[in-house]
């Protein structure tokens, strides 16, 4: 089994995002660490050259993978934002909360949008809160 490649890292959190986000995307960056430092009380951390991430987990599968990786997190991409956080799809709030979101994609665990600005950021809080209590749920 290979070793996961995204670990956290020493790296400046403040130098990546300086570096990666032209003024109006580094504005949206500290609104971003803003709300992920209220939610989940931990400073950021750079997870590999491009994640910054907050807290962290250790997770088990039943193949035997395991791992750490941080309970939220985000990514500054060419055209939009990756905010990771774990989907809950079976629950119907959530469902609920990603309709009322705005303008968004989401993948399996990776929210995509292109601006905060299409989106409600009272609605990605709570989303940011519901996933860090189901990690912490399904790995405590």
């Amino acid at each position: 089994m290979s070793d996961a490649k995204t670990r956290p890292t020493p790296a400046d959190v403040t130098a990546f995002l300086d570096a990666k986000a032209e003024p109006a995307r580094r504005a949206e960056a500290d609104q971003l660490l803003a709300l992920m430092r209220r939610v989940t009380g931990y400073e950021p951390q750079m997870w590999g050259p491009s994640i910054v991430g907050f807290g962290q987990y250790h997770y088990r599968y039943e193949s035997g993978r395991e791992g750490n990786a941080p309970l939220v997190g985000f990514s500054p991409r060419k055209t939009d934002w990756s905010i990771y956080l774990v989907a809950g799809a079976e629950a119907p709030e959530h469902a609920a909360l990603m309709q009322r979101l705005g303008k968004h994609k989401m993948g399996k665990a990776c929210l995509s949008v292109k601006r905060l600005s299409d989106i409600d950021l009272g609605v990605l809080e709570e989303l940011v809160r519901g996933s860090v209590a189901e990690i912490q749920k399904r790995y405590p």
